[in-house]
């Protein structure tokens, strides 16, 4: 099972090497018989809503067949998404968070119509502090039902631009100066946590910043750790010019059943996601209207339903939490579950974490390969049998991965594709069909992908069945032109002036499958020699000792680059560095990629 990593691993560090923001997502081979014959999605008597499945490309022309995109009875922005949801099912559960792992602690669950008028209040709030639709709300905060709320509230009233927590201040910074950011919401000071001081020394070097709201995640908790926090809570620093304020309290005085400004309609970039931030300037993505409702209308069209519960602990700067999942449960009014701000990170996470599903109910969890090897060292130990599916994402599937959790869960998962310069979805194995190990599927409606190489005179030509080149998109997520920010990263991105050229190569087979086959940044050279990771990584993966392998290329001064892999082993497994090296000599057959 193959894809490519996110720049922003949702529990790893960031990771600025990660090539584009790619990633995969994975679905249940069962889904056909969870969609089939459910009916009507958000609003009853609306075309638009009924939910279908595909097993072929025919299926995914005929879905296209039934209107153009662009005619399709959808909302034309973000507030008018969320309203037509909240008609539909105001009184069913949308959002729940809990701040601590165990399973029945503390947890708040907003109704959609709750998180309507939170949102309301919010897009007023960032209004009133001079946020047009050309402005920014910026957002550095764990996972909370606030981050949810700035996130749809930011993308009403403005531009949204949600920040990974876990970047220093400098890159904090840089991102704050190149996305112009009138407004920063983050958390207040709280113990075991420095994010309150890192985005303080942000805003001091980001002059557009006029005011900071602050999240008190105090009122998540109760008995003697509410008493205790406000004992130990480090200082509030305020090193800056801006004006610091409480994000509730500046909320509440909001109305909650009416905008207080004109909801525009005109599709417009509501969003804007950055790519990288380690080190030096990130690239920064645009996104717009359309494409963040197509993110949920697929979900809502091949998937989910009003009474599917989604457990995500993957954190809401990443675009596979913001769109496939919460941009999903808008579309078909389902609801998600956040446990804990870090998410998988959370302390006591992945002990509690098949508890958490029996509590909640859980049909659909999301995960990344990482956190599916640290489960499967873990017991099933509770009740998971509401759960039917699973999706993957933010790094490569190994095979061997595949397979056990499987075993352990009975649930299967296939991959598909997306990237953040897309605004996420790209591809994904038919519900309904034959789903092909190690492709990622068949693109969705509305999305065109070409496999184009050089044609030698200075063009792009388009490839032949299975002949290997780059992989281009357009779709109603590809922001044609305007991909980034800054002009300047937006030359040579795209062919015909149509299609996202991605870095990434794959090939598409005679019944239009995608596979994804390599990329330049990712590939060993050895002595002249291209090489694989996932060849190493898939092939050491199989020993029974082996919880997870990430293999590079190591400079050396005779052949550039040398493989190497580093191991993590399964809890309490032992084996040799000499036991791993001649397994990997039986089961890597190419000779240069032994590591």
């Amino acid at each position: 099972m193959r894809g490519w990593p996110s720049c922003n691993s949702p529990t790893g560090p960031p990771d600025a090497t990660a090539p584009g923001c790619a990633f995969p997502w994975q679905m249940p081979q069962s889904a056909a018989q969870l969609v089939r014959g459910t009916g009507l999605r958000w609003a009853a008597g609306r075309g638009d809503d009924i939910m279908g499945s595909f097993a072929s490309r025919a299926d995914l022309k005929a879905i296209e067949a039934e209107t153009a995109w662009q005619d399709r009875d959808l909302p034309r922005s973000i507030y008018a998404f969320l309203s037509r949801t909240k008609d539909a099912h105001g009184v069913r559960p949308a959002l729940s968070f809990q701040l601590l792992s165990a399973p029945g602690s503390k947890s708040e669950t907003l109704t959609w119509a709750d998180l309507h008028g939170r949102v309301t209040q919010a897009a007023n709030l960032f209004r009133s502090l001079g946020v047009g639709e050309g402005d920014v709300v910026a957002y550095v905060l764990p996972n909370s039902v606030e981050t949810a709320v700035t996130l749809l509230g930011g993308a009403v009233a403005g531009k949204v631009n949600p920040i990974n927590p876990l970047l220093e201040a400098e890159q904090i910074s840089a991102i704050l100066r190149e996305t112009g950011a009138k407004v920063v919401v983050t958390v207040r000071a709280f113990p075991k946590t420095d994010l309150a001081q890192k985005v303080a020394e942000a805003v001091k070097h980001a002059p557009s910043v006029k005011t900071v709201l602050e999240v008190d995640l105090l009122r998540y908790l109760g008995g003697v750790k509410r008493l205790i926090v406000p004992l130990i809570r480090p200082k509030n620093p305020v090193d800056h010019s801006a004006n610091v304020r409480d994000f509730n309290a500046e909320c509440a005085r909001q109305p909650a059943d009416r905008l207080s400004f004109k909801d525009g309609t005109a599709d417009r970039v509501a969003a804007l996601f950055h790519t990288g931030g380690t080190t030096g300037m990130p690239k920064v993505a645009q996104h717009k209207v359309s494409g963040m409702i197509y993110n949920g209308w697929l979900g809502a069209r091949l998937l989910f339903q009003p009474s599917d519960v989604v457990i995500c602990p993957l954190p809401l700067f990443h675009v596979f939490a913001a769109y496939p999942i919460l941009m999903s449960m808008i579309a078909s009014g389902a609801h998600v579950v956040f446990p804990t701000p870090q998410g998988y990170r959370g302390e006591g996470v992945f002990d509690n974490f098949w508890k958490l599903v029996a509590h909640w109910k859980v049909t659909y969890m999301v995960t990344v390969p990482t956190a599916l090897s640290a489960l499967m060292q873990r017991p099933v130990n509770a009740d998971v049998s509401t759960l039917r599916g699973a999706f993957s994402g933010s790094a490569p599937l190994p095979v061997e991965l595949f397979h056990r959790f499987e075993k352990a869960t009975g649930v299967q998962i296939v991959e598909g594709y997306g990237l953040t310069e897309c605004t996420c979805l790209v591809s994904i194995n038919p519900p309904d069909g034959n789903k092909k190990i190690g492709s990622v599927g068949l693109p969705f409606p509305y999305c065109e992908v070409k496999i184009l190489a050089p044609d030698g005179a200075g063009g792009l030509r388009d490839c032949a069945v299975d002949e290997i080149g780059e992989i281009c998109v357009d779709n109603p997520g590809v922001f044609a032109g305007n991909t980034y920010t800054e002009a300047a990263k937006n030359r040579d991105l795209y062919a015909g002036d149509r299609y996202l050229r991605t870095g990434d190569l794959g090939r598409l087979d005679a019944d239009g499958y995608l596979y994804i086959t390599g990329r330049a940044k990712d590939l060993i050279i050895r002595g002249g020699h291209n090489i694989d990771p996932a060849i190493i990584e898939e092939s050491l993966m199989g020993h029974e000792a082996v919880a997870f392998v990430g293999a590079i290329g190591r400079p050396d001064a005779h052949s550039g680059e040398v493989p190497c892999a580093y191991v993590e082993l399964v809890k309490g497994a032992t084996v040799t560095e000499a036991e791993l090296m001649d397994y990997a000599a039986r089961h890597i057959h190419e000779r240069a990629a032994l590591p």
